[in-house]
């Protein structure tokens, strides 16, 4: 015990005087956390609270083209500009200029369609009620297509929220025409405008709850999801300056000379393994309490830590001892500092890939979403997300904590054949 308490001394001492190593594990993934939610709260805001530019050219002059320009203005998601018909072609141009993300072209048939496919459509309602006729009329084409420019910047998921929006906007318009005409013909006087917005307007509400394990039906926000993920990022990290640690050791000669000593080299390790452990659960506790106290002042939503804090606890714990595990085995069978630098930081950007801390692991498919079950951070991720934004407690991450302790186990194993191979014990 005392031979291990010395060797912590020593590697403490070791990763004190690693400046760039400390600037890394701590600095870094600060700034990461911060720069990573704020991106994210503010594409929240942007989707939830702002509005869309939309310019729109209308070639029409009917009402039905009128109506739908106040419906979409009504839909809240857009700020309608309109443009002069001339302007049609030159429309790519007006939407640079005005930084305008959309651009719709009203075709200038379009209340005149309109109006022909609710006359067509209330004309076959009243045939089918027996109250007219039924007489062979020539069928009445479609609407013409509306035009929607948009800036490619714009992701497919958002351009089709934006189609739907706007599709139900024309729907709104299309099924007012034939509300009127149908009740002109029935009643020969227009449809009260109380009556139009009661029939228009009575839709089922949608009450949107997240699924939970404790009950609670707290909605998660982008600090719940980003600050778990990159404290994981920020555990793995600790290769840059344990890996380089190691390499370090099997370069300077500290091996060989350990061998002469009274002790094993497997203290060493066991030392190395305790230190930086120690680091991981000092990385948690830095970026959960900034999550905590420093988030709401920067206005960025507080982080909400779980219920059963002895449980992320033990997940914290566990994630750190396979950050610390890998970063080791890296060390091991690396000759020397570069390569343990370079391939230990292009390793954890895959792993944190395919592990779902870039990209969510539901939207994977195929191979990818094999292979996110080979890297611990997938498991780190889940165990944290379980806690975080599910509510769940500890019998709810076994799976994960038990997954990625074998994991660990794997690792360590392949630590200890390349230390054999190599003759360091």
């Amino acid at each position: 015990m005392f031979k291990l308490w010395l060797t912590i001394k020593k590697d403490t001492r070791i990763l004190l005087r690693d400046k760039v190593g400390i600037l890394l594990m701590f600095i870094m993934p600060v700034i990461l956390v911060v720069v990573v939610t704020s991106i994210q709260s503010s594409t929240f805001e942007l989707v939830n609270k702002n509005k869309l530019p939309i310019l729109i050219c209308n070639k029409d002059t009917g009402k039905a083209s009128v109506q739908l320009i106040t419906a979409i203005d009504q839909i809240g998601m857009f700020k309608v500009a309109q443009i002069s018909r001339e302007k049609e072609k030159a429309i790519t141009d007006e939407m640079n200029d005005r930084d305008a993300l959309l651009g719709i072209v009203i075709p200038a048939n379009f209340s005149e369609k309109v109006s022909a496919k609710a006359k067509n459509v209330s004309g076959k309602a009243l045939t089918s009620f027996g109250l007219q006729a039924d007489t062979v009329k020539k069928e009445v084409g479609g609407i013409d297509p509306l035009t929607l420019y948009y800036n490619p910047v714009l992701q497919e998921s958002l351009r089709f929220s934006v189609q739907g929006a706007i599709q139900s906007a024309l729907q709104l318009v299309e099924s007012r025409q034939t509300l009127r005409t149908l009740y002109f013909s029935i009643n020969e006087k227009p449809l009260p405008e109380k009556l139009e917005n009661e029939m228009l307007s009575s839709q089922t509400t949608i009450n949107m709850l997240p699924v939970s394990k404790d009950g609670l039906r707290t909605t998660p926000n982008a600090s719940q999801h980003n600050v778990p993920a990159w404290t994981i990022f920020a555990m793995f990290f600790v290769i840059m300056s344990l890996g380089g640690s190691v390499v370090r050791e099997k370069v300077s000669g500290s091996f060989i000379r350990l061998k002469t000593l009274p002790t094993s080299y497997l203290v060493g390790l066991l030392s190395k393994q305790i230190t930086y452990l120690c680091v991981t659960m000092l990385q948690a506790i830095v970026i959960f309490s900034m999550g905590i106290w420093l988030f709401p002042y920067i206005g960025l939503p507080a982080l909400n830590l779980p219920s059963d804090i002895f449980a992320l606890f033990i997940v914290t714990l566990v994630c750190g001892w396979c950050a610390v595990s890998y970063s080791i085995c890296v060390g091991v069978f690396a000759a020397t500092q570069e390569q343990a630098n370079g391939f230990g930081a292009v390793s954890i950007v895959i792993l944190a890939c395919i592990g779902g801390l870039m990209i969510p692991s539901f939207a994977m498919q195929g191979l990818a979403k094999t292979l996110s079950d080979f890297s611990p951070m997938h498991w780190c991720l889940q165990a944290y997300y379980t806690l975080f934004l599910e509510g769940g407690r500890l019998k709810d991450v076994l799976n994960n904590i038990g997954s990625l302790f074998i994991i660990t186990l794997i690792i360590q194993f392949i630590t200890y054949l390349g230390l054999k191979r190599k003759n360091l014990i």
